[in-house]
């Protein structure tokens, strides 16, 4: 059986919330594995759903820039909070955003553009690192275009204008007036924020994460006990009901709770007298997907197993 470390029991505990001793038995039973610990520990209802158990972790800023029919989104790592309140990181923060404006989502090519006032973006990062005096990383960016309507963005918890944890951008297609699609956008896209949809539809989830939620809700149902005929239509209820609360165009909209935001959409091509289509959406958290060390949690796990940090639990 692999070793069960303080550090490996923090983590899990971070991801799913569960109990620090539900965690390790987690762990335990799936090999040290930490994604199988994961769904184990879901299966047995004591975790939250995947794309809710992680906590955000990196810092920096997630900066935007919309024009019109376009609009681009990136972010930009940072070690420390404090560096994301320094003018000079915010400002590159903006800068890039508005490259990535001008020419597209790819990082590698936004890397090699050219940063206002000489070199290249690759190069100014490398400069503030320097002067800075911290780690700094462009990790990601994306362009989302109409050929007719609006690209409209917002920004959760702004540390500035345009820039802050969550950016979203919204891409609404249509001829209706600029201020009804711009006041639909910010509705949509502060949705967007709050409910973190995985896809504009259900069609569009990942193939895989269906998988991996089946295998859950097959788990749970077969526990219950009931007949084989039960157990598949418990199955089909709960697939039906991740489908439906992960896509966004069936999400009920945050704003009234009872309005699925397809419905939100076509109100107001109707009442602008001209159909609107929620094309596409981005939707950027900081340091999603990213684990930070938190080194005095992690102490406090060990204390309570009563071994060192990255010794085996026994």
């Amino acid at each position: 059986m692999a070793e069960i470390t303080a550090a490996s029991v923090k983590e899990l505990r971070e991801r799913t919330g569960a109990g620090m001793m539900d965690c390790k038995k987690a762990l335990a039973e799936n090999n040290g594995e930490m994604e199988a610990s994961v769904d184990w520990l879901r299966a047995k209802g004591l975790a939250a759903a995947a794309k809710k158990a992680g906590r955000t972790a990196a810092e920096g800023l997630v900066g935007v820039a919309v024009e019109g029919t376009k609009g681009a989104v990136v972010e930009v790592n940072s070690e420390t909070d404090f560096v994301a309140k320094n003018e000079q990181f915010q400002d590159f923060v903006r800068n890039v955003a508005q490259l990535a404006l001008a020419g597209g989502g790819d990082v590698d090519a936004l890397k090699a553009s050219a940063y206002p006032g000489g070199g290249t973006v690759e190069e100014k990062l490398t400069d503030n690192i320097a002067t800075i005096g911290e780690n700094q990383s462009l990790r990601r960016a994306k362009l989302l275009e109409v050929a007719e309507g609006a690209v409209v963005s917002y920004v959760h918890n702004a540390a500035a204008p345009n820039m802050g944890k969550i950016g979203v951008l919204v891409a609404l297609e249509g001829a209706a007036p600029a201020e009804t699609l711009n006041a639909l956008g910010k509705q949509i896209a502060m949705h967007i924020a709050a409910a973190n949809p995985l896809a504009l539809n259900a069609d569009d989830l990942d193939a895989a994460l269906l998988a991996r939620e089946k295998a859950i809700a097959v788990e749970k149902a077969a526990e219950s006990g009931k007949p084989a005929n039960i157990v598949e239509k418990m199955v089909e209820g709960s697939m039906a009901k991740f489908r439906k609360e992960n896509a966004l165009l069936s999400q009920l909209f945050v704003i009234d709770g009872k309005t699925p935001v397809a419905d939100v959409v076509a109100a107001a091509g109707k009442e602008a007298g001209s159909p609107i289509t929620l094309k596409a959406f981005e939707r950027f958290q900081l340091g999603e997907g990213i684990q930070k060390e938190e080194s005095d949690f992690a102490a406090e796990v060990a204390a309570a197993a009563g071994v060192k940090k990255d010794e085996p639990v026994a």
